[in-house]
């Protein structure tokens, strides 16, 4: 089944890239500091329904121009910096220049030849405001000019030993680049990095953390996971749910905080728990008080996780009515996915103390059942693998469209809710 294959857990992509029926999709990976913080995202061009680019450079840096101005760099990325793939023409011929310089990094990839008419189009670039990477980068002579005009240097892990990476590191010492390690899928490999020298690090790894064997769930986090099996209920009982909350000083700070934030448009002040239960409703409720314990679940993992449990959350509330889903259900699918990454505890533990059916609950530990068709489709799209996505909503009778518009919207209402979490 197709679903099968796209069982991975996390990789952190996303999107809208150019197709026969007009549809658009663009995969944006998060680019970390070495304290999980996000410094930015690189956008990434497929040209047809394959896991990786394999069409003409040219045509690819062309199109991903054209999408930042069909959807706005910023909404794609929520403000922070984009790294963009450059062939040699997009450099030298002046066609990134379309793009906004201040939020921009430039990623020369490792085709291009470092000729002296690509140094002087760098250069010129570097005066108009944009930073420099070098993609994938292997020390070879003549390439001085684009090391020193580059901000990053970005080091592939998969296609690197240890040794080589050393050497190219010693070469590269008292240079002014971020050294920014890519590829790292595993807590082992993000530890290497680390200890070489890198300060970024692009890959899958934080949310694969490595599951504590035996570890216990926290008794604040069974009091977490015992709201929202009350939130499970078909009607709130206000009499046994608020003590629980208030048990909790952090997710009644944080749930009070997210109620008055510009987020929900509340006109009146919510100053406890049960106004903002009765002033957002059920259905509101509901929503809120899973944002708010999910950001307490969260803990000191990377906000990007958070980030993506809410991108996920959101997706599959969007998509469910359309495809024939619960969308309360699927709503909490899509943001307990994400749960072993943030407590370090597997799936298998957890799922017996989860608020769901014990179809989801199954769905959850990646049975392809109905339940998961949806949360199947978003991991697909999260690795840029086009050919999954169209399989699963070919199988499943999904709309590709309603899909893709579901996302988009997920994405946006993320980004602020990441904001006010």
């Amino acid at each position: 089944m197709a679903t099968k294959a796209v069982a991975e857990e996390c990789p952190a992509a996303a999107g809208l890239q150019d197709t026969a029926d007009g549809l658009r999709y663009v995969a944006r990976q998060p680019i970390l500091d070495l304290r999980g913080r996000l410094h930015a995202y690189e956008l990434l061009f497929r040209s047809g329904p394959e896991q990786g680019f394999r069409g003409d450079s040219d045509l690819a840096t062309r199109t991903m121009l054209d999408n930042t101005v069909i959807f706005g760099l910023e909404r794609l990325t929520g403000g922070v910096s984009a790294f963009v793939n450059c062939t040699r023409e997009a450099l030298t011929d002046n066609l990134v220049e379309i793009l906004p310089p201040g939020i921009c990094v430039l990623e020369i990839l490792e085709t291009v030849e470092p000729t002296p008419e690509l140094v002087d189009a760098c250069r010129r670039l570097k005066k108009a405001g944009f930073r420099l990477a070098l993609d994938d980068f292997i020390w070879k002579p003549g390439y001085e000019p684009l090391i020193e005009l580059s901000d990053y240097i970005k080091v592939d892990f998969l296609l690197s030993g240890e040794k080589e990476r050393h050497e190219l590191l010693n070469r590269l010492h008292g240079a002014p680049v971020a050294l920014l390690a890519e590829k790292i899928e595993t807590q082992e490999q993000y530890r290497t990095a680390c200890s070489e020298g890198f300060t970024l690090i692009q890959g899958y790894y934080f949310c694969r953390p490595e599951v504590i064997q035996n570890r216990k769930i926290p008794p604040n986090r069974i009091t977490q996971i015992e709201i929202l099996r009350l939130l499970r209920q078909e009607n709130i009982d206000l009499q046994e749910l608020c003590p629980l909350v208030k048990q909790d000083t952090s997710l009644t700070y944080r749930l009070l905080r997210l109620i008055n934030s510009p987020v929900y448009g509340m006109r009146q002040q919510i100053n406890s728990v049960k106004m903002a239960m009765i002033a957002v409703g059920e259905v509101g409720f509901r929503r809120l008080a899973t944002l708010a314990i999910t950001s307490e679940l969260n803990g000191d993992q990377p906000v990007e996780l958070l980030r993506m449990a809410f991108i996920r959350a959101r997706f599959c509330e969007l998509a469910a009515e359309p495809c024939g889903l619960d969308s309360t259900e699927q709503y909490l699918l899509g943001m307990l996915s994400l749960l072993p990454a943030m407590l370090r505890v597997s799936m298998q533990e957890l799922t017996p103390s989860l608020p769901l059916r014990e179809e989801v609950c199954i769905a959850l530990m990646g049975a392809p059942i109905p339940e998961r068709k949806l949360l199947d489709w978003l991991l697909a799209n999260e690795q840029g693998n086009w050919a999954a996505c169209d399989a699963i909503a070919a199988e499943n009778g999904l709309d590709r469209e309603t899909l893709l518009r579901s996302y988009e919207q997920a994405v946006v209402w993320a980004e602020a809710a990441v904001r006010f979490a």
